[in-house]
């Protein structure tokens, strides 16, 4: 981002409460999460004696139905979703954005493979795509990684190809292919560095997405697997425990929420920067 941009992100950031609280939240559970490898403690120790017990002072989220502290699970759950997250947008990105780049600029039948093969994916609905696929896979935090990546780029390929075909008629862009630079020079010095703003917001957008399909599928019970924790894994697991211990649900569920409410509100952000207009039309609409 450059250092005018990021002034204004700054300015956008102080004057919009809404995405102060979202980026200081963020903050905190992002801090929270890399502290809590430094913890001496088993996340995952057992104590049958103090099963389902009340929050307390030792205790501040109570216990869950095995007796393990529910405040360390929350914080490591969010350790993995987060994760995940992270991750997945990062796969889904790299997909969307190779894909969306090559069909905008080289058109034709690449244009028309690359299109109808996201109009496949976006058709089925995801939720069968990813129990299919998981069940076919041995789980474990990369299988949900790349599943939620790969059936996630399809919105991130049509904003990028979008753009590219946009810039494919600028001047400076067919003088470079003119003078015979290799196509993939041209998308790597000048294509890409131009859609970056719209890449950027939509991988504020892809973090959230991926940690709410991950909480789907932990929550389905496909997802991350016992005894590592996840906030969706943790709300199906306090399922069995509403009527004496709903707080159990209550926590992961509004962090949930937060977390993902959060991210969408600074991918609003990166967009008003990015593009000054976006904030008029939202405005006027």
């Amino acid at each position: 981002m450059k250092k005018g941009k990021f002034k204004n992100f700054r300015k956008e950031i102080l004057h919009n409460k809404g995405a102060f609280f979202s980026l200081v939240f963020l903050i905190l559970i992002i801090f929270t999460s890399i502290l809590i490898g430094f913890y001496d403690g088993d996340p995952d120790a057992i104590n049958i004696s103090n099963m389902l017990a009340k929050p307390s002072a030792q205790h501040w989220f109570g216990t869950d139905e095995l007796g393990r502290d529910y405040l360390i699970r929350i914080i490591y759950g969010g350790r993995v979703s987060l994760t995940v997250g992270v991750l997945a947008m990062l796969t889904s990105i790299i997909i969307g954005t190779t894909a969306g780049i090559s069909a905008g600029y080289f058109g034709g039948n690449i244009d028309s493979f690359i299109m109808r093969l996201s109009d496949i994916f976006s058709a089925v609905p995801w939720i069968i795509m990813v129990t299919v696929v998981s069940l076919l896979i041995k789980k474990g935090i990369f299988s949900i990684v790349l599943v939620i990546g790969m059936f996630s780029w399809m919105e991130i390929a049509r904003l990028v190809r979008a753009e590219t075909l946009t810039l494919k008629q600028r001047d400076y862009i067919q003088y470079a292919d003119f003078i015979g630079t290799s196509p993939w020079e041209i998308m790597r010095s000048h294509i890409v560095p131009s859609v970056l703003p719209t890449i950027i917001t939509a991988a504020t957008t892809a973090v959230a997405d991926a940690i709410m399909t991950e909480s789907a599928m932990s929550f389905l019970g496909i997802g991350v697997q016992a005894p590592m924790a996840s906030w969706g894994s943790l709300l199906q697991n306090a399922q069995a425990n509403l009527d004496n211990a709903f707080h159990m649900a209550v926590i992961p569920g509004v962090l949930i929420i937060l977390t993902i409410c959060s991210f969408n509100n600074l991918g609003n952000v990166f967009r008003a920067v990015a593009e000054p207009g976006s904030r008029a039309g939202e405005s006027n609409g």
